[in-house]
């Protein structure tokens, strides 16, 4: 049986467990958590698994997930702003919020917050994506931690 403690953060009880890993990859890992500012590889490993446990909510297409998708394109394009308000108008059950950025005289950033069933969230954002115009974008997942 593991040995089980209270969770700080939580005031739930936690359990104890060993990771066996060379001390060249450990090095390695306790090397990256100290940048990202991380005090305890537990913190580091719990955030690693709720991670996984998002991105696996995400492919098996279960539950709501809240997303946000930041985009860069060149406002130049013919009608590529009014295809990305239309596209999201469309979809406003799935839109939350979305914030329009001038980056320069030819480049916009639009960030659309979404949330709701996995896959139409990320069909919507690849739709967006894939419109002639968009130079660099990306979708980020997130979830609750539940």
């Amino acid at each position: 049986m593991c040995p089980q403690d209270e969770d700080p953060q939580s005031s739930t009880t936690v359990t104890r467990f060993g990771v066996s890993m060379s001390p060249e990859l450990l090095a390695r890992f306790d090397e990256l958590i100290g940048r990202q500012g991380y005090t305890n590889r537990s913190e580091a490993i719990r955030d690693l698994v709720r991670d996984r446990l998002v991105e696996a909510r995400w492919e098996e297409r279960t539950g709501h997930v809240p997303a946000v998708l930041v985009l860069v394109y060149d406002h130049r394009v013919r009608l590529i702003g009014d295809q990305l308000t239309s596209i999201q108008h469309d979809h406003s059950r799935l839109v939350i919020s979305s914030m329009h950025v001038h980056l320069d005289e030819s480049n916009c950033l639009e960030v659309t917050v979404m949330s709701g069933p996995g896959h139409e969230v990320r069909d919507l954002a690849q739709r967006m994506l894939a419109l002639r115009g968009v130079k660099h974008g990306r979708l980020v997942i997130t979830g609750t931690g539940e």
